[in-house]
């Protein structure tokens, strides 16, 4: 048996789970989200618990188990608490704003840098080198950030560009470290 699969999903108060149709929805105060599940899964709410059940030990069915478990877990986590990546920008002379629904960051390029806002993430900047991408969808949050980090990723030798925080960065020595 999964262990992962196995575990019961307590339901939060406020939060509210609707199955139909190989459909899962989820709603709770920060919004909704839906994911379209395998039809062999077997999911029950019962008493605010939901369980999720495979039909048996085939390859396929067991891989779907733990996975269908998760994320209907992250929806969950999602819709009540909501989801953040923390980015830190290094160098001189980056820096990121926020202009309305814009983030514009100025990264060394002759030219800033813009994303937009939208699909249910927001941008944040507590100070011009730090910027917080959040939403509830975790797939969407890590998917723009690393996207917002790759416009420049830290370097080695210097560790100029975006990194996420708490990533450690790997140095080099430069022509002088022989």
């Amino acid at each position: 048996m999964s262990r992962i699969g196995r575990n019961p999903i307590q339901i939060p108060a406020g939060v509210t789970i609707t199955v139909a149709d190989e459909k899962v929805t989820v709603k709770g105060p920060k919004g909704e989200l839906s994911l379209a599940v395998s039809p062999r899964m077997a999911i029950e709410v019962k008493d605010n618990v939901l369980t999720v059940a495979r039909p048996s030990d085939e390859k396929e069915d067991r891989a779907l188990h733990g996975l269908t478990r998760t994320l209907i877990n992250n929806m969950v986590i999602g819709v009540t608490a909501g989801y953040s990546k923390t980015l830190e920008i290094n160098g001189v002379g980056y820096k990121a704003e926020k202009q309305g629904t814009k983030l514009v960051l100025n990264l060394g390029y002759s030219h800033p840098v813009i994303f937009e806002e939208g699909d249910g993430i927001t941008f944040t900047t507590p100070n011009n080198t730090t910027v917080v991408v959040s939403g509830i969808d975790k797939q969407k949050v890590g998917e723009m950030a690393a996207k917002v980090r790759s416009k420049r990723p830290p370097e080695p030798y210097l560790g100029k560009g975006i990194k996420y925080t708490g990533e450690h960065i790997r140095r080099k020595a430069g022509k002088a470290g022989k």
